[in-house]
């Protein structure tokens, strides 16, 4: 009879493989909570190349007034002026969320060897939800992909935030309605 299974010496490259997987999304999880303080949506990343982190982004966007202050952008504009080097070659990103098509792109230019992603965005994550941005022919580069690291924890991260920002609008329409009625005349 084979055997099917791989070597213990192969699992345990494995869960080291993990452990260092859940480390480094740790630390773009820390990123993504910068980004709910500033009340933006929060997405965390960090580039890792040689098991260092060399670049750290959160998303910006409103806060920044910039369109493409997404994490994965200003992590990628981190490590490539760290670097000093626009290409960022063997680097993995580790993002809390599935990235968008501007990430994707900004992914492939960069020459990110692989993505390791949190939570899917079923809404406009372009890796594996609404299409497979890295398996197309027309990129000159490939882009390994890992999903599902820490999935929980930055799934709780984007719900609490949006939970708290439908009270807060709550709160606010409940407030006009309260201060529309006391400047009715009786």
């Amino acid at each position: 009879m084979k055997n099917t299974q791989p070597p213990i010496d192969n699992l345990q490259a494995q869960d080291a493989t993990q452990h260092g997987h859940e480390i480094f999304m740790a630390e773009a999880i820390i990123e993504a909570q910068k980004a709910a303080t500033l009340m933006e949506v929060p997405v965390g990343a960090v580039v890792v190349l040689n098991g260092e982190i060399i670049g750290r982004g959160f998303n910006q966007p409103i806060s920044s007034h910039d369109p493409c202050a997404h994490a994965e952008v200003m992590a990628l504009r981190d490590a490539a002026k760290r670097i000093e080097n626009y290409r960022l070659v063997d680097a993995d990103l580790y993002v809390t969320v599935e990235p968008c098509t501007m990430c994707s792109g900004a992914i492939v230019h960069a020459r990110i060897k692989r993505v390791i992603f949190a939570a899917l965005e079923p809404k406009a994550g372009v890796v594996c939800s609404q299409m497979e941005a890295f398996k197309q022919p027309y990129f000159n580069h490939e882009v390994e992909v890992i999903s599902g690291i820490l999935e929980e924890q930055s799934v709780k991260i984007i719900q609490d935030f949006f939970k708290m920002r439908r009270a807060q609008k709550k709160q606010l329409k409940k407030e006009a309605r309260e201060a529309l009625l006391k400047g009715a005349p009786e």
